[in-house]
């Protein structure tokens, strides 16, 4: 799995007072945990923009005044007005502890019912796993080549080699559905 960098500082102090002027010098209060002990630390907020506003999955290496831990972003906090990041969780990677994480979903090929003028839609675009840090995909690969006019692929038909998917077998991930103009044109056949 992809890995971004994220270089932390240690909080002198905790509390309201001194997470709001953390904010107010653009940096986010955030804290490690999963660990011996919690670890409280601050991050610029400009660092959070590859973690957080991309459709992809990654672990963070942190860098925290020396000390080097791997996590995975598990939580984050938004202003409800300005969408400004205002908290952030993050969860120590344990090689022998399997860890829940959202996968973006990649799909594959041209499906059978888009050529005969079928729409499309993606209606999971990532899928809750569970697995060993060292097992996490980078995407879950759905091949969609055989998908024809009005059928859909569920989860329970997406394979996993590794790792758990979680999510309802019988939700569905991807499907072709028929435009109305089709529509028309069969109900007349």
């Amino acid at each position: 799995m992809k890995s971004v960098e994220i270089i932390g500082y240690n909080r002198a102090n905790l509390g309201k007072a001194d997470a709001k002027q953390l904010r107010e010098q653009s940096l986010v209060p955030a804290v490690l945990y999963g660990g011996a002990e919690q670890v409280h630390f601050a991050v610029p907020m400009i660092l959070f923009r590859q973690l957080v506003y991309t459709p992809n999955a990654y672990t963070v290496a942190l860098n925290i005044e020396g000390k080097e831990f791997s996590a995975i972003l598990q939580d984050v906090q938004f202003h409800p007005v300005n969408e400004l990041i205002l908290h952030a969780d993050f969860m120590l990677l344990n090689p022998e502890k399997e860890v829940k994480m959202d996968i973006p979903v990649q799909i594959q090929g041209t499906a059978v019912g888009v050529t005969k003028g079928g729409k499309l839609n993606v209606k999971l675009r990532k899928l809750k796993v569970v697995a060993l840090p060292a097992n996490l995909p980078d995407s879950i690969p759905v091949d969609v080549s055989a998908l024809d006019l009005g059928k859909t692929i569920k989860v329970g038909e997406v394979k996993a080699q590794g790792f758990k998917i979680t999510n309802a077998k019988s939700v569905p991930v991807v499907s072709v559905d028929i435009p109305r103009a089709l529509r028309g044109k069969q109900a007349a056949a």
